[in-house]
């Protein structure tokens, strides 16, 4: 009964290792994923070991910005840290929302403790979000998470968020801001307004530099 026992732990451990390691990771090599009414292009770089994936219609993904008739923006305008977005209260906590929870529990205890990056591309004249793209680490757990989830929190972004450029952020031709989201726990859904009445805020070259 004793070796019985012992047999069968040792099976449960090397049932449990194996599930572990068999996990699957979709954007080791670039590629183009053509799912169900969407297209998402994974750009894998294999040198740095890093991912961008993001929906294949975007256009800012890799665009640089400009100002609205084209001119270049001069490093002396980044420095001068300009307010491209009004500050508020309820687009960072929603947008917290939105993503974790597009992630399941089993997906957020894989990724506990990792970061990923994310980025919104912000009309600016309407505020409204019009793309969103990612960037993780190759073979680290936000690998293993289906082109699914990540499509979920595009369109939640894009359909629950919107911001309110101020007078230079409406100079550009378009907005970003970016960060580094840890996924946590989404908690209660945090309130928003009921019109796009209010904005993000961010500075220098179009990224975020408040939310973490």
């Amino acid at each position: 009964m004793k070796t019985e026992k012992i047999i069968l732990l040792l099976l449960c451990v090397w049932f449990s290792f194996n599930k572990a390691t068999a996990q699957t990771y979709y954007y080791n090599t670039t590629k183009t994923f053509y799912e169900n009414g969407y297209t998402y292009q994974c750009d894998a770089r294999s040198g740095e070991k890093s991912v961008t994936l993001y929906n294949k219609s975007n256009q800012y993904t890799y665009a640089t910005p400009t100002f609205k008739d084209g001119s270049p923006i001069s490093r002396v305008y980044w420095d001068s840290f300009p307010e491209l977005l009004e500050d508020d209260d309820w687009t960072k906590p929603y947008c917290y929302y939105v993503i974790n929870s597009a992630f399941s529990a089993a997906e957020r205890q894989r990724t506990q403790g990792r970061i990923i990056g994310i980025s919104m591309y912000i009309n600016p004249a309407t505020g409204d979000v019009l793309e969103v793209d990612f960037w993780f680490i190759m073979n680290g757990p936000f690998a293993t998470i289906p082109v699914s989830v990540y499509r979920s929190i595009e369109t939640g972004i894009k359909s629950s968020v919107w911001f309110t450029p101020t007078a230079e952020g409406k100079k550009l031709n378009y907005i970003m801001l970016s960060w580094m989201h840890e996924v946590k726990e989404p908690g209660r859904q945090p309130s928003r307004p009921r019109s796009a009445s209010s904005g993000g805020g961010t500075r220098g070259d179009g990224t975020i530099t408040r939310w973490d």
